[in-house]
């Protein structure tokens, strides 16, 4: 079945009821692992294990120089990385960066610039952590530390970036959003309202940065086996112990549920995300998407990225700000 694009929508309506009818249908990714990455600087947030761990290698050993962040260092998942970067003679270079700190992201980004001789070409805003249970039980704690993680992070570390790349006239940041920034499952806490602002700021962003020649896209993985599910129910597991009776008894299968998933019998291939992000890099500017969902199963935010940008196209695209508008959505 063929791949629906966004420019097909936009020829009317009648390609809308037809996304909706094939969102959910698993359609393969068709990712070339091959490109030639060299002479592109990469900073990448979260890259002591998962997506971000392998981009770290993957875009190192495709020739970029590679500038892999990580918060609590020293730690042994940052000696790993430097003793393979010596191993195998790679551009790669760990740097201490906890999102949630201002001062540790202004530090490290100056650093990475400073190696790169100016601004970074690619920003990956990989970083970011999962709960679990229904919204009333996510007490503040857990709240204000997603919140910190998922949607300040990404925005700390463009602010940081972004005036190099704006001084450049180029450059290329990605987010790290999910399905579940555009669908809902119930009982997974604060995890989609995070990824939907963030995948709201991702797109005004994108808009407002056409004029300095910067792109934005948002990556949305599916579920992959990944140390995601690790520290998701650590956290979770935290958080049900700060639960009171009255809080348990309102909720006694959900709760019983937290600090349980098992993300083990997922078994895509988490090299999906580095292949399609490396993709999307190689093709020049202005024909990137906003959007890319990445999985080899079902994809069922396909029908709502597509009909939001006819929306959006159809509802700004004459106004002031249609220029801006027609360039995200390659119109």
């Amino acid at each position: 079945m063929p791949h629906i694009n966004r420019r097909s929508l936009l020829a009317g309506a009648a390609a809308t009821g037809s996304i909706v009818a094939t969102a959910s249908v698993a359609q393969p990714d068709q990712i070339a692992p091959g490109q030639d990455m060299s002479g592109k600087s990469v900073l990448i947030t979260g890259c002591s294990s998962g997506f971000g761990r392998l981009m770290a290698e993957d875009f190192a050993r495709k020739g970029a120089m590679v500038f892999a962040t990580m918060r609590n260092l020293p730690r042994p998942e940052a000696d790993e990385l430097e003793a393979l970067a010596d191993q195998e003679n790679l551009d790669l270079h760990v740097i201490e960066i906890d999102v949630m700190s201002d001062e540790q992201v202004a530090a490290g980004v100056a650093k990475a610039e400073d190696m790169a001789g100016g601004a970074i070409d690619v920003l990956i805003n990989n970083a970011g952590i999962g709960y679990a249970g229904p919204i009333e039980l996510q007490d503040m704690q857990a709240t204000q530390l997603i919140f910190a993680t998922n949607v300040y992070g990404p925005h700390r570390m463009s602010r940081a970036a972004l005036p190099a790349m704006r001084r450049a006239k180029s450059g290329l940041i990605f987010n790290i959003s999910s399905q579940l920034g555009r669908v809902i499952v119930p009982s997974a806490g604060h995890y989609s309202p995070t990824k939907f602002a963030l995948e709201a700021m991702s797109e005004a962003m994108a808009y407002e940065l056409v004029p300095h020649g910067v792109g934005v896209c948002v990556i949305e993985p599916g579920g992959y086996p990944t140390k995601v599910w690790v520290n998701r129910n650590k956290l979770a597991s935290e958080l049900k112990e700060r639960l009171n009776f009255d809080e348990r008894a309102a909720y006694p299968q959900l709760v019983a549920r937290m600090g349980q998933e098992d993300g083990t019998r997922r078994t895509a291939d988490p090299m999906d995300v580095p292949n399609a992000i490396a993709e999307i890099i190689a093709k020049p500017a202005g024909t990137r998407p906003l959007r890319r969902a990445v999985h080899p199963g079902s994809k069922p935010q396909i029908a709502i990225n597509d009909l939001t940008a006819k929306v959006q196209v159809d509802w700004l695209g004459e106004t002031a700000f249609g220029p801006w508008i027609k360039d995200v959505h390659n119109v």
